[in-house]
């Protein structure tokens, strides 16, 4: 039994790192703009691996993308939005949601750059990019939400376009954007968080607890 189990775990160790090989050409591939014209077969020279082999773990060009999105879900800022979407104070929740989109497309700029780049033409990268936008609606949604329950939703600013503010705000597009005028990650960061306190929160975390409801005489 120990002997098998001994083998078994040898055997994924191994699956483990060829995979790591495939999805480290891939990115190679990606940050030097030619994924979108690669075979598969590419893909398997530039891990050093054979065609057969790659084909064990990836059947095609959209399950190499499937496995980029899947390192991009253990990305630490990536991560860290889930978290502070709903961290108990509002503005904090909001400041470090921006934050963190900022540093996720920053660690990931090579990458993203080329499947948003040819999203229009690529169905493998267009998937990528569809479910990544899916993925961080969802996460705004629950950062309105947070923001409407404790009353720091601005007043005016329905849900609705406290979502629309935050989809530019936090988007890839915007991030390039202003990096493209020269903004470091820091003055983005600044920028885009002070743009979101002016747009959506209500004045001050007093003025907030007091329309709240109404206080006991």
């Amino acid at each position: 039994m120990a002997t098998r189990a001994y083998r078994a775990q040898r055997r994924s160790t191994r699956s483990d790192a060829t995979r790591e090989r495939i999805m480290s050409a891939v990115r190679e591939l990606l940050a030097e703009g030619s994924f979108h014209e690669s075979t598969v077969e590419e893909v398997a020279d530039r891990a050093g691996i054979a065609r057969a082999t790659l084909y064990q773990h990836f059947g095609s060009r959209l399950d190499l993308v499937d496995g980029i999105c899947d390192t991009f879900a253990v990305n630490p800022a990536l991560l860290a939005i889930r978290e502070t979407v709903e961290l108990p104070d509002p503005e904090e929740a909001l400041a470090d949601t921006v934050s963190n989109c900022v540093r996720f497309w920053s660690s990931e700029d090579a990458i993203l750059s080329q499947l948003y780049g040819v999203s229009a033409i690529d169905p493998a990268a267009k998937d990528l990019v569809d479910r990544q936008r899916a993925d961080r609606r969802g996460e705004m949604q629950r950062l309105v939400r947070h923001l409407h329950t404790t009353g720091r939703l601005r007043s005016g600013v329905s849900e609705r376009k406290a979502l629309a503010l935050l989809l530019v705000l936090t988007s890839y597009e915007t991030f390039r954007e202003l990096r493209a005028a020269g903004l470091s990650d820091r003055e983005l960061t600044k920028s885009l968080g002070e743009t979101g306190r002016t747009l959506l929160l209500s004045g001050s975390r007093s003025s907030a607890g007091a329309t709240g409801g109404t206080r006991p005489a």
